[in-house]
């Protein structure tokens, strides 16, 4: 699955000449809390989240009154308080590289651009939406997770005996362990029962960690 698959393809934006009540409003009116900045072309120039529209507010203990404080913040502009060095991500790349990027940079979304243009916006949400169809987690029948050895054609014996018996693979995902020569399994599959995916995993010599129904 690829981000352009799960992105949100007409983001809601900001120019830079826009105030920062401006921004407070159009973020409270479609529920978001940050916004991309683009110029007149459509090409990325910064992110704007609600965190900083509270940063660029001056703090209770002002003394200056309601009117000064509008007008000064009617003169705020985005250019002025958004974050420059936006985090992005091409359309074609995997949603697990997304994820990947947006773990290891601390940040809960992606700017997605094809030559500088912003072309969607892909966030947490997105990416947890997207699991959850790879996952097949939608879909009732036997969900397995099991050790079994890392060499070539092991995998494939055991998904040739689960389709003898019938079984059909809603998902499949593998993951390192601590043991170098060993993969994580997790299976959800149809059409056999729990007791048939759990002898067929004690046949190829994997190891049980969990199984049931779902």
């Amino acid at each position: 699955m690829l981000v352009k698959d799960v992105m949100e393809t007409n983001p809601v934006t900001v120019q830079v000449t826009a105030s920062v009540p401006e921004v407070n409003d159009i973020m409270l009116k479609n529920k978001i809390n940050k916004v991309p900045v683009v110029d007149k072309n459509g090409a990325l120039l910064g992110l704007i989240t609600k965190n900083d529209l509270v940063k660029s507010t001056p703090s209770e203990a002002t003394t200056l009154d309601m009117f000064e404080l509008s007008y000064l913040l009617s003169k705020l502009t985005v250019e002025k308080v958004m974050v420059k060095n936006v985090k992005t991500v091409g359309e074609y790349e995997t949603v697990e590289e997304a994820a990947r990027l947006m773990a290891d940079y601390g940040i809960g979304s992606l700017a997605v651009v094809k030559n500088e243009l912003l072309v969607g916006f892909i966030t947490e949400n997105d990416v947890f939406k997207a699991f959850i169809d790879m996952f097949g987690t939608r879909h009732a029948g036997v969900r397995a997770t099991f050790i079994m050895n890392d060499k070539p054609g092991a995998l494939n014996v055991f998904t040739q005996a689960l389709a003898e018996l019938n079984g059909n693979i809603v998902s499949l995902v593998t993951a390192d362990v601590e043991e170098k020569e060993s993969r994580k399994v997790t299976l959800r599959v149809t059409g056999v029962s729990l007791e048939q995916v759990k002898a067929l995993i004690e046949k190829c010599a994997g190891i049980l960690e969990d199984i049931r129904n779902v």
